[in-house]
């Protein structure tokens, strides 16, 4: 064979060659792909917030004064050394938690019970109970995550929020969205800051969700997630007769909990190559724990808060208040508040009216924040003066306010949008609200209901409710539901509605007692889509014992929530704000 023929051979084997290796690499990167237990056979539970009438600024907000309010009323380990430690797990685990980025913080607690709270917008606290009750690392940090969990799902105001059409009269509903206060919307709920607040009252779903994104946290960290379901089991059999496990008694149990955590773990593909059980770090601040004196006696149970012992809201809010100079202040909130009576608080600011002496040989002043009937305001008295408020022209101006007329609507209009819709109003008229909620009015149209109450009398209210599952678990469906059934699907959808719709006024008249259906509900087109239009008649907190007529208007969303709008006005007058009503309802624009 000559030169040319033996090297164009060669050069057949070699390509031969390199293809069959090419092959053969392919080959064992596909078996690898199939054989590969991790992210991308990935079947984890999809999980979102329900929907909330606060933003998560306004959960950082709550959580910020909640978790003042709450070190003040348990009891706090301060240890730096605790809480570093804590710090740096959390922190771990909350760089997974998925959605809006709370600025996370974990502290231990100084109680022996085994339990955990979390407070909206990331306060997380730990019971040094559970951290003594965990047998390694990955059993604490399931606690954590857990907690985690209900601050990203947002459960805390989720429940406040579904409260609120429940628990409020119509028009302080209305009232409530347009503060742009989330304090004074928390306060109007009752959820004050404690243990046995709206904020940490969760549902059996809220806990079974807690659960499931705290297992997706602790794989996605690189912890077996499997020490979810563990640390459940282990306190399950702690919670047998007389010896309560207090996580059960502040976390409803759902059905099946470990087998649906260990059902999420198959979803995940089992635990992440090279997962981490302990550390070093956990049994040494394990045994740090166990060395320490024991808690108070008292224990560090949050209880139930009040109003200077009174009964109800206050229309007298003490926001912030520090008594001191130069930079020695001390927190006096929740002394002064405890001395508000019939709405006023007026006392000599002195060191025995003040609890001490914060610092000697210096002249001392009093700065205060409040909230008088929806509006904040500051006040700074010196000591050995005397404390005032709300002043006696701050409580004219509340009764000239409620004694007006509402501005008539003018003919300009300007627009308004958040996460439900898009709306035009009038242009001399007021829009503010509560996350997703608003309420749209003009000056005026909110008044003293005779209660201490700030109630909507004029004006718009938009919100979401979110309808009970029917006994055969049907849900509200949105538009597009069953397409190409035809009439039959129409029919349904509508049925569906007019379901939730009175699913809706029977919550409103449960805190409206005289609340009735004047025109039951009847179909109307918005934004294109199948809509209900129904009248009620209920009491106006406008004085003289008048009525008003609310023109509630409900739609569906693809979620299974219904969107709802309530135009108001005393009856009298309803027939002249009509025509304004009809435009703003035309001009709704649907956010799909």
């Amino acid at each position: 064979m000559d030169k040319k023929n033996l090297k164009s051979s060669r050069n057949a084997r070699c390509g031969t060659i390199g293809q069959s290796l090419r092959q053969v690499v392919a080959l064992v990167a596909a078996l690898s792909l199939l054989l590969a237990p991790v992210a991308w056979a990935d079947a984890r539970t999809q999980l979102k917030p329900g929907w909330n009438m606060f933003s998560p600024q306004q959960d950082a907000e709550v959580g910020l004064q909640a978790s003042k309010d709450a070190e003040h009323q348990v009891s706090m380990m301060n240890d730096s050394r605790v809480d570093n430690y804590l710090n740096n797990l959390g922190h771990r685990l909350s760089a997974h938690a998925p959605g809006y980025q709370f600025q996370y913080t974990y502290k231990g607690v100084n109680d022996r019970a085994i339990n955990a709270f979390a407070l909206p917008g990331g306060h997380v606290y730990i019971n040094r109970g559970t951290i003594e009750a965990a047998d390694n690392e990955v059993q604490l940090a399931a606690v954590m995550a857990h907690e985690t969990s209900h601050v990203a799902l947002r459960h805390g105001t989720n429940q406040a929020s579904k409260a609120s059409a429940a628990q409020l009269p119509l028009g302080i509903l209305g009232a409530l969205l347009g503060t742009n206060s989330t304090g004074a919307a928390l306060a109007q709920l009752g959820a004050g800051f404690t243990l046995n607040s709206l904020l940490l009252k969760y549902s059996r779903t809220d806990e079974s969700e807690a659960d499931i994104m705290g297992t997706q946290i602790l794989y996605d960290s690189g912890y077996d997630p499997r020490g979810m379901g563990q640390f459940l089991e282990k306190i399950q059999a702690l919670d047998q007769g007389n010896h309560r496990v207090a996580f059960f008694s502040d976390h409803p149990s759902p059905d099946r909990r470990v087998e649906r955590v260990a059902e999420e773990v198959a979803n995940l593909g089992g635990a992440p190559s090279g997962y981490k059980t302990n550390s070093r770090e956990f049994d040494d601040i394990k045994r740090y724990i166990q060395s320490m004196p024991g808690p108070p006696s008292q224990g560090g149970q949050l209880q139930g808060s009040g109003n200077g012992g009174q009964g109800g809201t206050s229309r007298l809010q003490i926001l912030t208040a520090s008594y001191g100079a130069q930079n020695r202040f001390v927190d006096v909130r929740q002394l002064l508040q405890s001395r508000v009576q019939n709405d006023r608080l007026d006392f000599q600011v002195t060191n025995a009216s003040m609890g001490g002496d914060p610092i000697s040989n210096a002249a001392k002043t009093l700065q205060i924040n409040y909230q008088w009937v929806g509006r904040a305001y500051d006040v700074v008295t010196r000591e050995n003066r005397r404390v005032s408020i709300p002043t006696q022209q701050q409580q004219n101006e509340t009764g000239a306010r409620n004694g007006t007329q509402p501005d008539w609507p003018s003919g300009r209009f300007k627009s308004f949008q958040n996460s439900i819709l898009y709306i035009d109003y009038p242009d001399n008229w007021q829009a503010s609200g509560q996350g997703d909620a608003a309420s749209i009015a003009p000056h005026g149209g909110l008044v003293d209901d005779g209660n201490g109450n700030q109630a909507l009398a004029y004006g718009v209210i938009v919100n979401i409710y979110q309808p009970h599952v029917d006994s055969y678990g049907q849900r509200l469906q949105g538009p597009g539901y069953g397409q190409g059934s035809g009439q039959n699907s129409s029919q349904g959808e509508m049925t569906a509605l007019e379901q939730a719709t009175d699913q809706l006024v029977a919550e409103f008249r449960l805190s409206n007692r005289n609340m009735r259906v004047i025109r039951y509900h009847e179909g109307i087109g918005v934004d294109g889509e199948n809509a209900l239009s129904t009248y009620l008649s209920n009491d106006s907190p406008v004085p003289g014992g008048s009525r008003e007529t609310d023109w509630l208007i409900t739609l569906p969303r693809p979620d299974g929530l219904l969107v709802f709008i309530v135009f108001t006005a005393p009856e009298r007058a309803f027939q002249g704000y009509e025509s304004t009503f009809q435009q703003m309802l035309r001009s709704v624009r649907i956010n799909r």
